[in-house]
């Protein structure tokens, strides 16, 4: 997501923007963010005045930061994904590309990008960080890496992730498959926690997270079809109607001081 998008009838999506089409089951069929990330997040500035969320989506990330900072901006290239967003008396949301925003310069005191920084340019972002960036200021990106599952099941969520819609991931999505290694991060770096993200779903919950995936998404413009259909008919051979099965997502880290 790194540049405004024209969400009227009949204007182009901004480069960047996979996720407006899949807005609703982005914000229903995402896993969530553990309170421990956002400990470590809050104890990583100087002061706690001002957050901004970049790349926030319909914000997965944002409430839980505001619990932490007295003011937190949220900005999306996708006024979709805003306007699916929770209203909260401490967020700000915007509608703002990753690179160039209208935030006051020196004014933010952490900058936070959850799972959507292989979408920005790079060089860009990162000068408008240093501009937004008070004094003591950190910054902090993270990624979950594809998802986990044990026994046959895994096998064709991971079948149907390299295979079926394997060829139709945008080309940034490959720093997700390299857990972040080869993205560019020039801040002082800091040591972060291991964690790993876990939810127990059901069949009907983990077709919802598949169709949000920005291939499936590519697959079905494409060809017109809905792949995930015949995956979870698939998966329903060794899934019981109402069973729950636990699904993991090793998360990756990238934290370090601006300012």
């Amino acid at each position: 997501m790194s540049a405004r998008e024209g969400e009227r009838q009949g204007e182009p999506r901004a480069t960047g923007d996979h996720f407006s089409e899949v807005s609703a089951a982005y914000a229903e069929f995402r896993p969530h963010y553990p309170p421990t990330l956002f400990e470590f997040l809050a104890s990583r500035p100087a002061k706690r005045v001002c957050a901004w969320d970049c790349g926030a989506g319909s914000g997965q990330a944002t409430v839980d930061l505001a619990a932490w900072f007295d003011r937190v901006i949220a900005t999306d290239v996708s006024a979709t994904q805003i306007a699916r967003a929770p209203r909260h008396p401490r967020i700000e949301w915007r509608v703002e590309p990753a690179e160039q925003t209208t935030i006051d310069a020196g004014s933010i005191d952490l900058v936070t990008v959850a799972t959507a920084l292989h979408w920005f340019d790079h060089p860009r972002f990162y000068a408008e960080v240093r501009r937004v960036a008070a004094p003591g200021a950190a910054i902090a990106a993270w990624v979950y890496t594809p998802a986990r599952m044990d026994g046959e099941a895994g096998v064709l969520l991971r079948r149907f992730a390299r295979e079926t819609v394997g060829a139709y991931w945008p080309p940034e999505r490959r720093h997700v498959d390299e857990a972040y290694a080869n993205v560019p991060f020039p801040f002082e770096r800091v040591s972060a926690p291991d964690l790993v993200l876990s939810e127990d779903w059901t069949l009907d919950q983990l077709a919802g997270y598949a169709r949000t995936w920005s291939s499936t998404a590519r697959y079905v413009a494409r060809h017109g079809v809905d792949p995930v259909i015949e995956l979870s008919a698939q998966l329903a051979t060794v899934w019981g109607q109402h069973e729950r099965r636990r699904i993991e997502w090793p998360l990756v880290i990238l934290a370090g001081r601006v300012a």
